[in-house]
């Protein structure tokens, strides 16, 4: 009997070599691109340069009717997924592309499946207006119903965003290489003032004035754009009373309607350089308007830093007509064709952020390091 027992513990015990050559095995990682336009895939290939490792094989494509296919050519099985998706001007293409890809490496037994969105579509739908809907709560609700894991994006519109999404979101800062293009690349920037075009945007611009040791100007009453409050109706209520809608019993105070001071800036950037942040720079209207206020006022320079470029429609043409010197973006977005229609427009590299965030999630280590010292490095 004693034989018997030991015969079956050598059966049960697994030899160190091939225990080890499991773990291997198990903890693969594997890059995904799932853009199907080639414009779309030059940060993906960044990406893999900085990591030392190839692209996964996958097609995606579209079918002559539109529909979306995706086609997995390498195992995933017990590995590490990194699907890296950027917003093409198609967006809602964009968005399938992603779903089908991160639901085929699901079905195929991957071990994990994060998502490398550095632009998160669809992120200025994150709030009630009127009869609408929070079109950012959906998609994620699609992401994670499709099979995502994890997410890395990169200065999302609204922090809040995080709170959509049932598994862990890691919102990367863009800010370390815009403050460092400050710095090395704007003369005098010493004698720049940070400038928020709207009050709303006054906390990224206390951000880049605090960390550069800069003043801060805030500009107040220009033309309200599609976010604004006014356009929701219930803090703007109409100015005639409906007794129909209202009980006699009740007397609900009505609300002073919304009426716009004159455009006025708050802080000095006569005979300065400025400098206006904000996330997302697609529609240039307001920042137009930014600018020529922050002319008349006698600023002699006039930048523009956003996180995301989509600069869509005419931006690019409107943006070499006007006062702006130069806009600066990061390459979260493909933006080479606006780049050859406006000479204005410069790029930041952040592939190596996110290339780090890959990294140290599929090593298991600590990602506060990409919050504090990324600037550092």
């Amino acid at each position: 009997e004693n034989w018997k027992t030991k015969k079956v513990l050598m059966f049960c015990v697994t030899p160190p070599e091939l225990e080890t050559k499991m773990n291997i095995t198990k903890g693969g990682l594997v890059l995904f691109s799932a853009n199907s336009n080639s414009s779309c895939m030059e940060l993906s290939k960044k990406i893999a340069e900085r990591l030392g490792v190839e692209m996964g094989k996958v097609q995606v494509y579209q079918e002559p009717n539109r529909e979306t296919r995706v086609q997995i050519q390498e195992s995933v099985r017990g590995k590490d997924v990194f699907i890296i998706q950027t917003v093409s001007k198609d967006v809602n293409t964009t968005i399938m592309e992603l779903l089908i890809m991160v639901y085929a490496c699901k079905t195929s037994c991957a071990k994990s499946i994060i998502g490398v969105i550095p632009y998160f579509p669809y992120s200025k739908q994150c709030k009630m207006r009127k009869r609408g809907s929070i079109v950012s709560k959906l998609l994620a609700s699609m992401m994670c119903k499709a099979g995502l894991t994890h997410l890395i994006t990169m200065d999302l519109h609204q922090k809040e965003i995080q709170g959509f999404f049932n598994i862990p979101v890691d919102n990367l800062r863009a800010s370390p290489f815009l403050l460092q293009y400050i710095q090395e690349e704007i003369p005098d920037y010493r004698n720049a003032v940070i400038v928020a075009k709207s009050p709303a945007s006054a906390k990224r611009a206390q951000s880049f004035a605090e960390r550069l040791r800069l003043g801060i100007a805030v500009i107040h009453g220009e033309a309200q754009d599609a976010e604004s409050d006014l356009v929701d109706g219930r803090h703007s209520p109409p100015m005639v009373r409906s007794v129909a809608a209202i009980h006699p019993s009740l007397e609900i105070p009505m609300l002073i309607p919304k009426e716009k001071p004159p455009i006025t800036v708050v802080g000095d950037v006569g005979g300065r350089i400025a400098i206006i942040v904000d996330d997302i720079i697609d529609d240039v209207d307001s920042f137009l308007a930014a600018a020529e206020t922050l002319k008349e006022r006698g600023a002699y320079k006039i930048f523009v830093m956003a996180t995301h470029g989509l600069l869509s429609s005419d931006a690019p043409r409107l943006i070499e007509e006007s006062a702006i010197d130069e806009v600066v973006v990061t390459n979260t977005i493909p933006h080479e064709i606006q780049k050859l229609q406006c000479p204005k427009i410069k790029t930041v590299d952040i592939s190596m952020i996110l290339s780090e965030a890959i990294r140290r999630i599929h090593n298991g280590e600590s990602m506060s390091y990409l919050f504090r010292n990324i600037g550092l490095d």
